[in-house]
């Protein structure tokens, strides 16, 4: 409740509010300019050199592999299963409508190290097939899953929900009519999939596979631990191990490029097409699948399930108990520390994304220009990997640090050492730039259903903006507020890339901890931390969840 009485003082005036809102947009977006700002610097030819003539060829053909693979398969996995689920009726649809949602709780890297242990040669799998058919290492073949077509098919796995919450929503709120209409002029259902869904569907197939892309490029801990040399992999590799900053922010830069690219070339794809609905909110029947069909559509349904979530669930729960019964008590400790530190720096995180992003959504909901484009700076965040946003805050804030640290001697007699990045504030800056987005996505969501009618109200009765802001939208907020913060403080809990570089000396967390422990082959020790990440990653597929059974009761209602 001190909520209602500790807001920033800049809340309380309607002209401090976009000064605000654009300072704000600043500093998200000063990581960014960063990276730009060292683009054409010099003084890195020598490590440039070594990179072209080395691993930057590779970089770049293993990305646009990454992406084609990635891109093809997270559009026909969550296209398929949205249309199945929102087109066709059929035993089990209801379970499959959440089901195919779980795959979200578990990060890329979790189930790269999890079927990397299941799939390799000593793996339980072919050490199985060896046993029971009497076979030897070279009277078979075996697909090797530490490789770029693994890496493909383990994104395509964990990130077509992206692609299937959006197209399911389009399928079920486009064109009904359309697609009666379709099969009224004897198109069966899977020519009306392909003549009719999938062109009216398409700006929602483009979205997902953006965001997938996204997460593809700025994953850092599948790509090492499979050895596929990316973007990604090469800005650590200048920072870290060629001691070069200059050319990891080149780099960095480099992917930024990269990112915008794959976004530009899908909006000029669709050159003059527009796709909008011209048979109001009608909603298509159903069509109901029986005998094999229905079989079919229940198999399809699962086998991204399974796949995506429970197999490695399964296997996970598995190793960690092995390794309570081995080594348990000795990381028990251990664990707890790791689970405090994740724990202190996703919640941090979240508070102040909620509240940052209430501040800045209401600024924008004034409709001036200034407050509008800050929000739509700060939305770009997300499209920043996180390994892209580490370098942009690595590069000024050290420069401060130093600064600051030399002030203070010089006024003190004392080195206080790194202020900033030696300790946790670093870190959340650089979760606050690239996770704000995702929390001001939800405020403004929010802040849409509350009428102006209300803050037309208060302010005739002598209500100051922050007045309005304290007792009107904050208790009408109070659920969207809540889902932001929880959204940040999951994809806090799971960001590898940015806290691997960024974190203090000796402070590692459970994500740092499991990839650590993955690249020593210690993958037992790992499942624990691994399964409290994916268990965390449980809570917004929960909300996602009740929400799609809140949608299904209104449109039973209809």
């Amino acid at each position: 409740m001190s909520l209602n009485y500790n807001l920033p003082a800049v809340a309380r005036s309607s002209l401090s509010l976009p000064a605000f809102s654009f300072a704000l947009a600043v500093l998200v977006a000063l990581p960014v300019l960063a990276v730009g700002a060292n683009l054409f610097a010099g003084g890195t030819g020598e490590t440039w050199g070594h990179l072209l003539t080395t691993v930057l060829p590779e970089y770049v053909a293993n990305s646009v592999w990454l992406c084609l693979g990635v891109g093809i398969g997270v559009a026909s996995m969550g296209t398929g299963a949205a249309w199945l689920v929102a087109l066709n009726d059929f035993p089990g649809r209801r379970m499959a409508e959440w089901a195919l949602l779980l795959p979200m709780a578990m990060p890329a890297y979790v189930l790269a190290y999890t079927y990397t242990d299941f799939l390799q040669f000593v793996g339980p799998l072919q050490t199985g097939l060896r046993e029971s058919f009497g076979w030897s290492k070279g009277d078979y073949w075996f697909p090797e899953v530490r490789s770029l077509g693994g890496a493909i098919v383990l994104f395509s796995c964990v990130l077509y929900p992206y692609v299937y919450l959006l197209v399911r929503t389009a399928f079920l709120e486009r064109a009904g009519g359309m697609i009666e209409a379709a099969r009224a002029l004897g198109l069966n259902p899977w020519q009306g999939f392909w003549r009719v869904s999938i062109p009216l569907a398409r700006p929602a197939i483009a979205a997902g596979m953006a965001l997938a892309l996204m997460e593809t490029l700025a994953d850092y801990g599948t790509v090492a631990y499979f050895a596929v040399e990316t973007f990604t992999t090469g800005i650590y590799r200048a920072w870290f191990s060629l001691g070069d900053r200059i050319a990891a922010a080149q780099l960095a830069a480099a992917l930024l490029g990269f990112v915008a690219l794959l976004i530009l070339l899908e909006r000029f794809s669709r050159g003059r097409a527009r796709y909008h609905d011209s048979s109001g909110r009608r909603r298509a029947t159903r069509q109901v699948l029986t005998g094999w069909h229905a079989l079919l559509a229940q198999i399809g349904c699962a086998i991204p399930v399974v796949i995506g979530f429970i197999l490695p669930a399964v296997l996970l729960l598995r190793l960690a108990i092995g390794d309570a019964g081995d080594e348990g008590a000795g990381f028990a400790g251990r664990f707890l520390i790791l689970a405090r530190n994740s724990l202190t720096l996703a919640a941090l995180a979240a508070v102040l994304a909620a509240l940052l992003a209430l501040l800045l959504g209401f600024a924008a909901r004034g409709g001036r220009r200034l407050s509008m484009l800050a929000s739509r700076v700060v939305g770009l965040g997300y499209a920043v990997p996180g390994s892209v946003i580490a370098v942009g805050v690595l590069i000024p804030v050290t420069r401060l640090d130093h600064l600051l640290a030399g002030l203070w001697q010089q006024m003190t007699g004392v080195n206080p050492g790194l202020i900033l990045t030696g300790g946790i504030a670093a870190l959340l800056y650089a979760y606050l730039a690239r996770f704000l987005a995702i929390s001001l996505q939800t405020v403004e969501a929010g802040l849409a259903r509350i009428t102006p009618n209300m803050e037309s109200a208060a302010q005739s009765l002598g209500s100051s903006q922050g007045e309005i802001l304290r007792r009107v939208h904050l208790p009408l907020m109070r659920g969207s507020l809540l889902t932001a913060a929880l959204l940040v403080f999951v994809d806090v809990m799971k960001e590898l890339p940015a806290t691997l570089v960024m974190r203090p000396f000796n402070f590692d967390t459970l994500a740092t901890q499991t990839y650590t422990l993955a690249a020593d082959e210690r993958l037992a020790e790992a499942s624990s931390a691994a399964l409290a990440i994916v268990a965390v990653g449980l809570l917004p597929i929960i909300v996602l969840a009740r929400q799609i059974a809140a949608g299904r009761s209104e449109i039973s209602s209809c």
